[in-house]
């Protein structure tokens, strides 16, 4: 099972992506062995996430998400929790 996720960082960016292991990942992120892009925004928290059936599914939603603008992002994340 794969998930596609959205954090929440300190400076109140959002970052979207995709793991196995939402759990692992989180922790990953907040002890600077996750995306770069993240480094420096610890902690992050989980807003958002969803199942998806493959890797290849995860992938595509993730462009989705990441191609949208913040408020659509905050929206799904208020409405998916």
């Amino acid at each position: 099972m794969w998930y596609v996720y959205i954090l929440k960082c300190s400076d109140d960016s959002l970052y979207t992506g995709i793991t196995t292991d939402i759990i692992r990942r989180l922790k990953e992120h907040n002890d600077g062995k996750g995306a770069k892009s993240v480094l420096g925004k610890r902690p992050v928290e989980v807003v958002y996430s969803e199942k998806a059936d493959n890797q290849v599914n995860a992938a595509k939603r993730e462009r989705e998400i990441k191609s949208w603008n913040r408020k659509k992002k905050l929206l799904l994340a208020q409405k998916g929790l």
